[in-house]
C-alpha cells in the first residue's frame, strides 16, 4: 500500500505538471486519468482510506485556504456565507435523501439520509482548485471560499446524526441540534486557543525555518485535538488558519516568503493526489455493485446527480433576493448581484474527496450486527455525484463565465486604494527619514545613503500611480519597471561572478549559498515589482 501511495503521488504530480504547463485544468485531467488507469487490468486496487482523507489531506488544505482568506471579507459576507455553508447543506441532505429513497427501493429512509449528508457539501479542494484562475469577481470568490471552508462541518455533523439513526444509535432532533452547537462552539474555542498559543510561540522563536515547521504541524494537531474533544475539527482548523493568516502580516519577511513557498507546494501536491485518487476509486466502486440491478442503480444515480445540481440552483435565487426584499438594511448595505453572477455561484457546486471519504467510512454493520443497508449503492451514487459534478460543472464553468460575462472589475479600484495607501506610507516613511537624517552630522559620509533612500521612497510612492496611467504600449516602460529590469540584470551579473568564484575555489559553497540568498531576495523584490506593474 505504501508503494502504491508513492506511485500515485508521483503520477499525480507528473500529470499536474504537464496540465499546468499546457494551461489545462489539472483537477479535471487528473480525474480523467484516474478513471482511465482504473480500467487497466491487473493493477493493484487503491481503496480510499477515510482516515487518510479526514486526518491527513483535509486539515492542511483547509488551513492553507483559511490563511489565504480575508477575515474582514468573510465577516462582511457572513449572512450570505451562512446561507450557503449551513442552510444549503442541510436542505440538500434532506431533498437528496428523499429522492434517493424514492428512486432506489432497496434503500431505507435512514440510509438515504446518510447519502444525502454525504453528497451535500461542495468540496473545499474542488472549489479552490478549479475556481482559482477563472477571473471571477472578488465577491463571488469570497462566497465560494467561505462556503468551502465551513460547509464540511455542517455536512459531517449531519452525516454523523444520519449514520447514528441508520445503525440504530438513535438521536433526537434536539439532541442533534445540541450536538451541532457543541461541535461548532468547541471548534471555535480550540481553533482560537491554538491560534493564540502558536502565534506567541512563533514570535518567540524568531527562526524562520522553525516557524514554518511549526506551521506545517498546526492543522494536524488542531484537527486531532478538536476531534478528540468531540468538537468540529474542520471549524477548529479554519479558525486557527484565519487567526494566523491575519497575524502573518506581523511576521518577519523571511518567514512570510518561506511560508508562501512551502504552502503553495503542499497545496499543489495534495490537490493533485486527491483528484487522481478520486478517479482511481472506480474499480472498488464497480466491484461493490456485482450482483445488483444495473438499470435501477443507474436510474437512481442520474436522479441523485440531477437533484444535487438542481437543489443548489433553486436555492440560490430566493436565498439571494428574498433577504433584499424583506430587509431594508440588506438593501442599503449590499449592492444587488446580477442573475448571471448568482447562476455562476449556483453552478460552482462541485463535490470532491470529502464526500467519497464519508461514503467509504460507512460501517459494514449496524448496532444489531446486520449488514448496513445498501452500503455499496451509497458508495456508487456518491462516486457518480463526485465525478459527475467535477466533469460536468468543472468543464463547463470557464465557458459559462466567459459567455455570461461574469468577470472581476476590481483592478482599478484596487489600484486607487493602493496608490492612496502608498502615498500615506511614503509620507510617514519620509517624515521618519527626515528625523533620522537630522541626527547625522552635516559632514557624515552616510548622507549619500539618505539621498538614495529618498529616491527609493519616491519611486515606491509613484509605483501605483504609474499603474493607473496609460498602458506600456502608449508610453513605454514606466520608471519603476525600468529600475526593476536594470536591477535584475545587475543582480544576475553578480550571481554569475559569485558562482565563478566558487567554481574557481576562491570562496566556499557555504559563502556562495549565503550570498545567493541575499541576491535572490533582492531579485524577488524586483520581480514582484515588475509583475505588479504588468498585471
Amino acid at each position: 500500500m505504501d508503494a502504491s501511495l508513492i506511485a500515485v503521488a508521483v503520477i499525480a504530480l507528473g500529470v499536474a505538471a504537464l496540465a499546468r504547463r499546457w494551461e489545462l485544468p489539472s483537477p479535471l485531467i487528473l480525474v480523467v486519468v484516474g478513471l482511465g488507469v482504473g480500467f487497466i487490468p491487473h493493477l493493484p486496487t487503491l481503496a480510499l482510506d477515510p482516515d487518510v482523507v479526514l486526518f491527513v489531506i483535509l486539515p492542511p488544505l483547509l488551513y492553507s485556504a483559511a490563511q489565504d482568506s480575508s477575515y474582514v471579507a468573510l465577516r462582511r459576507n457572513a449572512r450570505a456565507i451562512g446561507l450557503l455553508a449551513i442552510a444549503l447543506p442541510l436542505v440538500s441532505a434532506v431533498v437528496v435523501g428523499f429522492v434517493a429513497y424514492w428512486s432506489l427501493p432497496q434503500l431505507p429512509l435512514a440510509a438515504a439520509m446518510v447519502l444525502g449528508a454525504v453528497v451535500a457539501p461542495p468540496d473545499a479542494v474542488s472549489a479552490t482548485a478549479i475556481g482559482r484562475r477563472l477571473g471571477l469577481p472578488r465577491k463571488i470568490t469570497t462566497l465560494l471560499g467561505g462556503e468551502s471552508l465551513l460547509n464540511d462541518a455542517t455536512a459531517l455533523t449531519a452525516y454523523r446524526l444520519a449514520l447514528g439513526a441508520a445503525v440504530g444509535a438513535t438521536t433526537t432532533a434536539w439532541g442533534g441540534i445540541a450536538l451541532f452547537a457543541i461541535a461548532a462552539v468547541g471548534g471555535v474555542v480550540v481553533g482560537l486557543v491554538f491560534g493564540v498559543v502558536v502565534s506567541r510561540i512563533r514570535l518567540w522563536l524568531t527562526d524562520p525555518p522553525m516557524e514554518t515547521a511549526v506551521g506545517i504541524v498546526i492543522p494536524f494537531a488542531t484537527y486531532f485535538v478538536a476531534e478528540e474533544l468531540h468538537a468540529s475539527g474542520v471549524i477548529a482548523v479554519v479558525v486557527v488558519g484565519l487567526y494566523l493568516g491575519q497575524r502573518s502580516a506581523r511576521d518577519g519577511y523571511a518567514t512570510r516568503l518561506q511560508d508562501n513557498a512551502v504552502w503553495r507546494s503542499i497545496d499543489v501536491m495534495l490537490e493533485s493526489f486527491v483528484f487522481l485518487l478520486i478517479g482511481l476509486q472506480l474499480p472498488e466502486v464497480v466491484r461493490g455493485l456485482r450482483g445488483h440491478s444495473l438499470g435501477a442503480i443507474v436510474w437512481s444515480a442520474v436522479a441523485v446527480l440531477a437533484t444535487v445540481i438542481l437543489v443548489r440552483i433553486l436555492w440560490m435565487y430566493p436565498a439571494t433576493y428574498l433577504p433584499r426584499l424583506l430587509s431594508r438594511r440588506v438593501r442599503e448595505r449590499e449592492s444587488p448581484p446580477t442573475p448571471a453572477s448568482v447562476f455562476i455561484v449556483a453552478w460552482s457546486g462541485m463535490r470532491g474527496v470529502v464526500s467519497l471519504a464519508a461514503a467509504f467510512g460507512i460501517p459494514l454493520t449496524t448496532e444489531a450486527g446486520d449488514a448496513f443497508p445498501a452500503r455499496d449503492e451509497i458508495i456508487f451514487l456518491t462516486f457518480v455525484v463526485v465525478v459527475g459534478t467535477l466533469l460536468l460543472q468543472g468543464l463547463s464553468l470557464p465557458w459559462l463565465i466567459r459567455r455570461l460575462g461574469v468577470t472581476g472589475d476590481e483592478r482599478r479600484s484596487d489600484l486607487l486604494s493602493l496608490a492612496a495607501a502608498q502615498d500615506r506610507a511614503g509620507r510617514a516613511a519620509g517624515k521618519r527619514l527626515d528625523e533620522l537624517a537630522a541626527e547625522l552630522p552635516s559632514s557624515d559620509a552616510n548622507d549619500d545613503q539618505v539621498h538614495v533612500l529618498r529616491r527609493w521612497l519616491k519611486s515606491r510612492k509613484n509605483l501605483a500611480w504609474e499603474e493607473l496611467g496609460r498602458g506600456e504600449e502608449e508610453i513605454g516602460e514606466s520608471p519603476s519597471m525600468v529600475f526593476s529590469r536594470l536591477r535584475t540584470e545587475l543582480l544576475q551579473v553578480q550571481r554569475e561572478v559569485f558562482i565563478a568564484e566558487r567554481d574557481a575555489g576562491r570562496i566556499d559553497d557555504e559563502v556562495l549559498r549565503r550570498v545567493l540568498r541575499q541576491l535572490d531576495l533582492a531579485e524577488g523584490l524586483s520581480d514582484r515589482g515588475t509583475r505588479g506593474s504588468a498585471s
